[in-house]
């Protein structure tokens, strides 16, 4: 059960992530101070949350780069004014969208498995 909720949390971070981004190019982007903090500390979020998941699920789910979230965690928390915007515009657009969809197959796994 524990497991289910941080994939819930995980997914509503990704789902806030993707509603700010859609539509959006990286000159919008980059120039919005706001979307891009709301953008980072959504990212730092999941990338905690991998911390606290249960290591068999992400065993039994490699479709996930678990440790590159959480790497991604430690250059945002540790370094921030360092953080590369034109990659976190690449992982908000590209990757968030992708992650979802995994996630949201993880959440299926569960509701089938308790539904049993």
């Amino acid at each position: 059960m524990r497991d289910r909720v941080i994939v819930d949390k995980m997914l509503r971070y990704t789902a806030k992530i993707c509603a700010y981004c859609k539509g959006l190019s990286y000159d919008d982007f980059r120039t919005n101070d706001m979307l891009i903090e709301a953008c980072v500390f959504n990212l730092s979020q999941i990338g905690e949350l991998t911390t606290k998941l249960g290591d068999a699920v992400k065993a039994e789910n490699p479709q996930v780069a678990w440790a590159q979230i959480y790497g991604l965690r430690n250059r945002i928390v540790h370094d921030y004014e360092g953080v590369n915007l034109r990659l976190i515009w690449e992982i908000v657009s590209d990757d968030m969208p992708d992650l979802r969809i995994k996630l949201t197959a993880i959440q299926k796994t569960f509701v089938e498995n308790e539904s049993v």
